[in-house]
Order: structure tokens, then sequence, then C-alpha cells
């Protein structure tokens, strides 16, 4: 499993005008399975994704596609990590250690 945190790096309106299409980049992986959760930071200086995987050129490869990455607006950290505990809802995202 990845975190993806987003941190804006251009003016709200640059962001505001690529907000559209991001969402619906977001939309089409949480359809596509790979995204468990994803919101805005507060404050409001960019947002995080629980993305689904264990492939991190993969993610690096969705990520590049963000339209917020396309238009020059954002920055990712990824960071990879197991979650060997989950609530009890979330038990089938479980991950067992190596």
């Amino acid at each position: 499993m990845f975190v993806l945190e987003i941190t804006y790096t251009a003016s709200a309106d640059r962001v505001e005008a690529a907000l559209p299409e991001h969402l619906v980049w977001v939309d089409d992986h949480f359809a596509n399975g790979a995204f468990l959760a994803s919101g805005p930071k507060n404050p409001r200086d960019g947002g995080v994704i629980l993305a689904l995987g264990d492939d991190r050129t993969k993610i690096e490869e969705m990520v590049a596609s963000d339209p917020f990455i396309v238009a020059g607006v954002g920055e990712y950290t990824i960071t990879e990590f197991l979650a060997t505990r989950t609530a009890p809802a979330l038990t089938e995202y479980r991950q067992q250690r190596p």
C-alpha cells in the first residue's frame, strides 16, 4: 500500500484550474480499484491518497499522469508501507510481512 501526498507548488488559481481534471483522474482510479481513500490536507496545501498495490514503478507511472503533475501545479511524495493492522472494516486490505 502507498500513501501519496501531493503538495501544491503553484498559485491557488492554477491549482483550481486543474482541479476538475484531477478529480476525474481520482474517480477513475477509485473505479479501477487502485485508490482506497483520498482528500485534501488541512490546511489546503495539497492532498493525500491511499493507493493499493505493491509495485512502486506502477504507482510512480500512475502519479505522473495526474493532471496536477501534468499542469505543473504539484509534486508527490510517495511512501510505501505494509498495512499489517487495520480496522475490522478494512480486513481485506491487511498485508503480511514478508
